[in-house]
């Protein structure tokens, strides 16, 4: 994973390993070992014209990027459907095989599938503070519920232009079935957060640090940057 290998790339150099200098153009180079089809040259493509960070992903939910569509699907189910945990028998959620595995029954709550759905149902939302409560997920209430959450390794999600969908069926009590499929996560450049997605991802972080006044302070301004004067103006709202 990238960040796995970030930490280790970093603990490398503080133990003193070095590397080749012309490790983009030597003889068996960077590019031919990451990819079987390099193209070196997509890296200077447009320069200038095309700006990447517009293209990078947000995640709109605190959760492992494997989860990210699946609990995007449940919680639209939810709103449309009035789910409760009174109300639903069984909860299927199907992954791509290559992510599923990772969320599949994690031991930390943000990246357990299950555990993630079992909250969002009962509290109709996944919070930064929820999401990575171990007591949250010993509570015999979330795992009552969890119990009734079944991860699948879906191949047939695997789709190159939609790697990292998601489809959720729920069966509830009644003998009816309602599902969901989505295929990009909100915060892809295919299905971008607009501003209130992304206000409330800031509200959830920073509330509880900064105070609720303060962040809707920095939001308010923040979404008006274009008509600030002086950017040290923003500088009382990021301070305890």
């Amino acid at each position: 994973m990238g960040a796995r290998n970030g930490v280790t790339a970093v603990t490398m150099v503080q133990a003193g390993l070095t590397g080749v200098r012309d490790v983009m153009d030597c003889e068996h180079n960077v590019f031919e070992a990451l990819s079987t089809q390099p193209r070196p040259a997509e890296m200077v493509a447009e320069l200038g014209d095309r700006f990447y960070v517009t293209e990078t992903a947000i995640k709109a939910y605190p959760v492992g990027y494997p989860i990210q569509a699946a609990l995007d699907a449940f919680l639209t189910l939810r709103r449309e459907n009035g789910l409760l945990a009174d109300n639903v028998e069984h909860i299927v959620v199907r992954l791509p095989a290559d992510g599923a595995g990772i969320v599949d029954n994690s031991s930390m709550p943000d990246v357990n599938c299950q555990y993630v759905i079992a909250v969002a149902l009962v509290d109709g939302a996944v919070s930064f503070a929820n999401a990575h409560s171990y007591e949250r997920m010993a509570d015999p209430k979330i795992r009552a519920v969890k119990e009734r959450v079944e991860l699948v390794a879906d191949r047939k999600l695997m789709d190159p232009d939609a790697p990292r969908g998601g489809f959720v069926e729920v069966n509830l009590r009644n003998g009816k079935s309602v599902s969901h499929l989505t295929r990009h996560p909100p915060g892809t450049k295919e299905n971008p957060l607009n501003t209130e997605g992304l206000n409330a991802k800031v509200r959830d972080l920073m509330a509880p640090v900064l105070g609720a006044e303060k962040t809707e302070g920095v939001i308010r301004r923040v979404n008006a940057l274009e008509e600030l004067d002086d950017v040290r103006k923003l500088r009382p709202f990021l301070t305890l």
